[in-house]
């Protein structure tokens, strides 16, 4: 294994002057045993299921609970009038992050960047983006690689689980890999993809995952929209020099102990949080009827 944190991942990009993307490659042949074009078609592969799966939420979906669909759509329209406050490559992704969710909320397939349930995050910031730097489709692929990266490091430093740490670990960790990403996709530094990663992950940690009736739709669909837009802006703050204070590797530790005292009411049990609200009960009984009662 050529790295186990963000500290090693970074000093051997800088030192051999190679991307994140680069190292993240060179790791999955060494621990894969496989050749780069396997690798790389099976990455490609990946790409074309999230770009599908963007398209689809696009063109409008409702899941079968009735809970969620149509956002994206209501989004992209919203953007055409050319009256946004926050700018149209940002609402851009917010559309299509929140298309991806709509997408898995709907039983459709999607690329699980690093759950189901943050699955938006990544793709919804890679193709918007996309429309502002215009890359190769091998810079979009190495955008998944890069993701993948730091993606990595939580895994196997904290977690990536709902259910282990709280939403903070899914949507979180998913804002902090896109966020690496664009840097890197923008011709920023590694340290700089360290940076954005740090600074979006501060400002996601202690976030709770409380699904209301226990399905991966409400709030989980909107909090992948807040994690494009903070990847968004963190990547922006990055590249232009600013620094976290605390080093990405601690901020990762933090998340972990966070999600560690975190109460199971809050890690994807729909005990506590918006599930246990007076609205969020009412839509369970809704959906699944006196059958709710016994849901654990």
């Amino acid at each position: 294994m050529l790295f186990r944190n963000v500290a090693e991942l970074v000093n051997l990009a800088e030192s051999q002057n190679k991307k994140i993307s680069d190292i993240m490659i060179e790791q999955e042949m060494l621990v894969t045993r496989r050749s780069l074009e396997d690798i790389m078609e099976q990455m490609e592969k990946n790409l074309e299921v999230m770009e599908r799966s963007v398209e689809r939420g696009l063109e409008g979906v409702q899941s079968h609970s009735g809970l969620t669909g149509g956002d994206a759509v209501l989004i992209q329209e919203y953007i055409k009038k050319g009256k946004t406050l926050t700018g149209a490559t940002i609402l851009d992704a917010v559309s299509k992050a929140v298309a991806t969710n709509e997408v898995n909320a709907a039983m459709g397939i999607i690329c699980a960047t690093p759950t189901a349930g943050s699955a938006g995050v990544v793709p919804g910031t890679l193709f918007a983006v996309k429309e502002k730097l215009n890359p190769t489709r091998e810079e979009m692929v190495r955008f998944l690689f890069t993701s993948g990266a730091f993606g990595f490091v939580v895994a196997n430093n904290a977690s990536i689980s709902g259910a282990a740490g709280g939403c903070q670990a899914e949507v979180g960790s998913a804002a902090g890999m896109a966020s690496a990403a664009i840097v890197e996709m923008a011709g920023g530094t590694p340290s700089q993809c360290a940076e954005a990663m740090a600074i979006t992950l501060k400002n996601m940690l202690g976030l709770v995952c409380d699904p209301v009736a226990g399905l991966v739709e409400v709030p989980c669909v909107k909090r992948n929209a807040m994690g494009a837009a903070n990847a968004m802006v963190a990547a922006d703050m990055a590249l232009a020099g600013v620094k976290s204070r605390i080093p990405c590797d601690e901020v990762i530790e933090a998340m972990f102990r966070i999600g560690q005292m975190m109460p199971n009411a809050l890690k994807e049990t729909a005990q506590g949080g918006l599930a246990a609200t007076p609205t969020g009960k009412a839509l369970e009984a809704k959906i699944f009827g006196s059958a709710s009662k016994n849901r654990d």
